[in-house]
């Protein structure tokens, strides 16, 4: 029973301890995909990298109807072919397949020159918002700063702690 009471009595101070400092704290939140949105240059690297993509999922599309045809084509004559040649067919098909893949990984894998561009694009701006973010959350006191755009979210924020319009500001985009 003591140790029951103990347990309790941690818990509790800990709670009030905890909603003291908490009241110490100002939290405020921004959308990033809302301040991208605003940024003319974002528009630009959009499409550049719309037409890198589009461009190689042509090659892809190609890659696919080729291996395809490579199967079709198999099926078609392979009660016709030796063992010799089902199996050269079968290797050609393979590699092409394998070609492809290695194409996708090199062009849209985690290391694929898809995301590069696009780390490298955007850089520069991601530098800008987040350097007009920190000049806003110290100007205005604030002690924590959450992205609502990506996986990290908050179920409630009250309206007053938006940060967009002073984000835009700061980047020296007019607010309508």
């Amino acid at each position: 029973m003591r140790k029951t009471a103990f347990i309790f009595t941690l818990l509790l101070s800990v709670g009030v301890v905890g909603e003291i400092f908490a009241q110490d704290q100002k939290i405020g939140y921004f959308e990033s995909e809302v301040i991208l949105a605003q940024i003319p240059e974002y528009n630009g690297i959009e499409q550049r990298l719309q037409l890198l993509s589009d461009g190689w999922q042509q090659e892809l599309d190609e890659l696919d109807a080729e291996i395809e045809a490579l199967e079709e084509d198999y099926k078609a004559k392979e009660i016709l072919y030796t063992e010799e040649i089902r199996q050269q067919k079968r290797n050609e098909i393979r590699q092409k397949k394998q070609a492809r893949d290695a194409f996708l990984n090199q062009k849209f894998g985690p290391q694929g020159e898809y995301f590069q561009n696009q780390r490298d694009l955007l850089e520069p701006i991601q530098r800008q918002i987040f350097t007009a973010l920190r000049a806003v959350a110290q100007k205005q006191g604030f002690d924590f700063v959450f992205d609502r755009s990506g996986d990290i979210y908050m179920v409630y924020a009250r309206g007053e702690w938006n940060l967009n319009e002073a984000i835009l500001l700061e980047l020296g985009i007019e607010v309508e």
